[in-house]
């Protein structure tokens, strides 16, 4: 549990939630319109988790290189 919670918080993480509570509270405040908040959403989410997609991808080509399947046919 102290392990996920410890990968809750990094830098992207921290960043995307106070940019979603933000963007929740501009919305709702009507500062920005519903159609901004979905766009600037979607757009900060989709970044987070394709770095997380690209971390874990890049993670597994390592243990990929350093320890090759075997191959016996």
């Amino acid at each position: 549990m102290k392990e996920k919670f410890a990968k809750l918080i990094d830098v992207k993480s921290i960043m995307t939630l106070l940019l979603t509570i933000i963007f929740c509270i501009l919305s709702v405040t009507g500062v920005i319109s519903g159609e901004q908040f979905l766009t600037i959403f979607t757009v900060v989410v989709s970044f987070y988790f394709g770095t997380q997609y690209e971390k874990k991808a890049s993670t597994t080509k390592t243990v990929e290189a350093t320890h090759p399947p075997d191959k016996t046919e």
